[in-house]
């Protein structure tokens, strides 16, 4: 029977989109709402002496001006994402700053007008008295001898150690055959999605609710800091989750903002309304990356890996947000795709005077393989190896599966990968890139002006993290079919996927289901979009209410039809008996009768619907590679990417048109962090790279023609064989293309420290090569 899941489908909500019906917050108006302006602090580190508001408090359309003397109920720090494990120092993040400021743009006032323009006036009037304090601005500086201290009370500005130890690494490196040695760093990079962010509350809603209206990533979550604020069960707490213009994790925790703006619209019994400047949200829109490794690689005379060792530092910011979350994503991909025996990673979480960081689309996977890849391909130059052999000496063979790593995961499980052959997978893109044809061809650039570089680039990512997701499917009297889940949509299509699982399963037509997704009223628990979760764990949700659903049909079916429930057919949206198609009966009149079945109601289940839940065991492991094919101008710096192809296992996949769409979206944003993207702060913690003509973000000319596919290991850790596919697409890049310029450039002697590879950097390191 042909079924809606895994057939190429047009996006649902692009209609919506494209004809200017998207509901962003933006585009929500409530009567009598008061928009908020903040004051910010203009230093990094500083201690405030005195607030003035009286000038502001007196401007026209001014209704308030509070600072946290008048909001006692702002005093209780904001619970952070994941809780610190135990060892860490103590630190919390205050809602307004005072007394102490830690990083530029920390609020220290808010205002609320009658325009978005009054606020920003009546913000601006608004005195403050400072005295500067010394500030570390990176993790060099953060980690100096004697460095100012983020937290006076710390001794050190370390929040704690994550490491873990596979094996015996320092045995296995000292009889290694070869050890590369490298210091590698990436760059703070901010997710910079095309809508800041923003926030709507009403603080008494159409339903008598404390509504929210917000673009957020995790409902649930804020749900509960929200209320907490406001001093509210959480069942009087409404979030509702508008259309976003892209989140990709910088959208999925709480702010101060969002705190702040809940308790001034129950003070006031208004609603109030808040849109970030782009200014603001390179300012306070948490970034991510920001490690430095000096790591090394011990393989054999094979090339075979024997030992893997890194001790890194994560710069988290002024406050450790996601705890040592996005750390150990980082030290728990290190093996990647490959035979690890002996591994030890230790990465120091430090803190700085700059913004909070949190997740950014790849979270930790970047940062590994960038490592791992980048001293693979040096450990092939020392032995003459061919890039690619030394990672077919590697890969985890098919028989291996399920492989261990050694390593435990996040959610306290070990790391096992999924059945699936990496080998068969990483030799379909070399053959789909062409790769015997490209170094060829490069080695026949060696010594000219633009010579041609191909780089390699494979990992493993966990998705589909738990710790569980819902989905309440229901069929109404016309036979359409509405589900409610509980994750949020940033772009990943959810109103079309979901849909398509639903109809798989009901035997109806995608354009039959209704997806209504982020509203805490409509489903009492969830957890949130991110980590390549929804599709993994909203879909088996969505299979397993919709099946059930589907159960009761037949037998509701069944006894209007005089037949056995098995031998009902759910098809074209009608339930008819098998074999006898015009013997049927719309879904819609099925749903009505259910009202009414005795053996439905008896049970206390009428109707057509279900509320249900999955809970994964563990996350499900997906395989991807990347090869790329650079030029780089020798004498400028300038490097041109003239060809990318990436596959990826995306288990089965539901609809295969959004999958390329995540991996094309993921790559482009790898090629920026690879190639421009970086979050520069001065030494005294100013950001200098505040706005799109200093943040470079990749323009189309620096993007080639994408060519992606998939390979499909379907999971088991699923009933529906679904792994991640949203933040694979990111992962290889930075390492690929480090890899084809130090390919290209290999008989001048250069090798690069890190990402972004911007022109001057390849030209530095070029002269430094030229020096040596």
């Amino acid at each position: 029977m042909d079924t809606p899941f895994g057939r190429p489908q047009r996006r649902k909500e692009d209609q919506r989109f494209l004809t200017g019906r998207g509901r962003y917050v933006d585009d929500l108006r409530a009567p009598g709402a008061l928009h908020a302006a903040f004051v910010r602090s203009p230093h990094a580190h500083a201690r405030v002496e005195r607030i003035d508001v009286a000038a502001a408090r007196g401007m026209p359309g001014v209704s308030a001006v509070y600072t946290l003397a008048d909001l006692p109920e702002c005093r209780r720090p904001i619970p952070p994402a994941y809780a610190a494990p135990p060892g860490f120092r103590p630190w919390a993040q205050p809602v307004f700053a005072e007394p102490l400021v830690r990083h530029a743009g920390e609020v220290l006032a808010v205002a609320l007008a009658d325009s978005p323009a009054r606020a920003a006036d009546a913000a601006e009037m608004v005195s403050v008295d400072y005295v500067p304090l010394p500030a570390v601005a990176d993790l060099g500086a953060a980690t100096a001898a004697g460095a100012p201290r983020v937290y006076a009370e710390w001794a050190d500005n370390d929040a704690g150690l994550s490491d873990a130890t596979v094996g015996d690494p320092a045995a296995a490196l000292a009889g290694a055959a070869v050890v590369v040695e490298a210091d590698l760093a990436l760059a703070k990079v901010a997710g910079a999605p095309l809508e800041p962010r923003g926030i709507l509350v009403v603080p008494d809603g159409a339903d008598g609710r404390f509504t929210v209206w917000i673009p957020t990533q995790g409902p649930y979550a804020l749900r509960s800091v929200l209320a907490a604020a406001v001093a509210l069960p959480e069942e009087q707490v409404r979030i509702v989750c508008t259309d976003s213009g892209g989140g990709f994790g910088i959208k999925g925790h709480a702010y101060p903002e969002d705190v702040i703006l809940a308790v001034v619209a129950k003070r006031l019994g208004r609603a109030v309304r808040w849109m970030e400047t782009r200014r603001e949200h390179f300012l306070m829109g948490a970034p991510d990356r920001g490690q430095r490794h000096r790591a090394r690689l011990g393989v054999d005379g094979d090339g075979r890996i024997v030992a893997l060792e890194t001790r890194f530092a994560r710069d988290h910011g002024a406050y450790v947000t996601l705890g040592e979350v996005i750390t150990r994503n980082t030290i728990n991909h290190l093996p990647g795709p490959y035979r690890v025996p002996n591994l030890l990673a230790s990465g120091r979480n430090v803190v700085t005077h700059t913004l909070g960081s949190g997740a950014y689309r790849g979270s930790g996977r970047p940062e590994a393989a960038f490592v791992r890849e980048c001293l693979l391909d040096r450990a092939a130059r020392r032995l003459g190896l061919d890039p690619a052999e030394i990672r077919r000496r590697n890969l985890v063979r098919p028989g291996e599966m399920p492989h261990l790593t050694g390593l435990i995961y996040r959610d306290g499980t070990p790391a096992s990968y999924d059945p699936a052959d990496f080998p068969a997978s990483f030799e379909r893109l070399l053959e789909a890139f062409g790769y015997a044809d490209w170094r060829k061809r490069a080695q026949g650039t060696r010594g000219g002006r633009r010579p041609l570089g191909v780089g390699l680039a494979c990992y493993v990512q966990a998705t589909g993290v738990g710790p569980f997701e819902g989905a309440d499917v229901r069929v109404d009297g016309t036979g359409a079919v509405h589900v409610f889940i509980g994750v949020s949509s940033q772009g990943q299509a959810h109103e079309t996927t979901m849909a398509q699982i639903a109809a798989a399963e009901l035997g109806v037509d995608p354009d039959r289901v209704t997806v209504s997704a982020g509203d805490t009223a409509t489903l009492p628990f969830g957890n949130g979009t991110g980590g390549s979760r929804v599709a993994a764990n909203s879909g088996p949700a969505v299979a397993k209410s919709s099946r059930e659903v589907a159960d009761k049909a037949r037998r509701v079916a069944a006894e209007m039809l005089e037949c056995a429930p098995a031998d009902v057919v759910l098809a074209g949206g009608r339930a008819h008996v098998a074999g006898m198609p015009q013997r049927g009966l719309a879904l819609g009149e099925v749903a009505r009768a259910a009202l009414r079945s005795k053996s439905l109601v008896r049970e206390g289940q009428p109707g057509l619907q279900v509320c249900g839940y999955f809970a994964p065991e563990t996350v499900t492991f997906a395989f991807g590679a990347q090869a790329c094919a650079v030029e780089v101008d020798v004498e400028t710096g300038a490097l041109k990417i003239l060809r990318l192809v990436a596959t990826h296992d995306c288990g089965r996949a539901i609809n295969p048109l959004v999958v390329e769409g995540q991996l094309h979206g993921g790559i482009v944003q790898g090629i920026g962090t690879a190639l421009g993207e970086e979050l520069v702060h001065d030494a005294d913690g100013q950001l200098v790279t505040g706005s799109f003509m200093d943040y470079a973000m990749p323009a189309a000319a620096d993007v080639p023609a994408l060519e992606t596919f998939t390979v499909s290991y379907p999971s088991t850790r699923n009933d529906l064989g679904i792994k991640g596919v949203g933040e694979s697409g990111i992962i290889a890049p930075p390492a690929a293309i480090v890899n084809a310029v130090e390919d290209a450039l290999a008989d001048r002697g250069v090798v690069l420290a890190q990402v972004p590879v911007t022109r001057a950097r390849v030209w530095e390191a070029l002269a430094g090569a030229r020096r040596a």
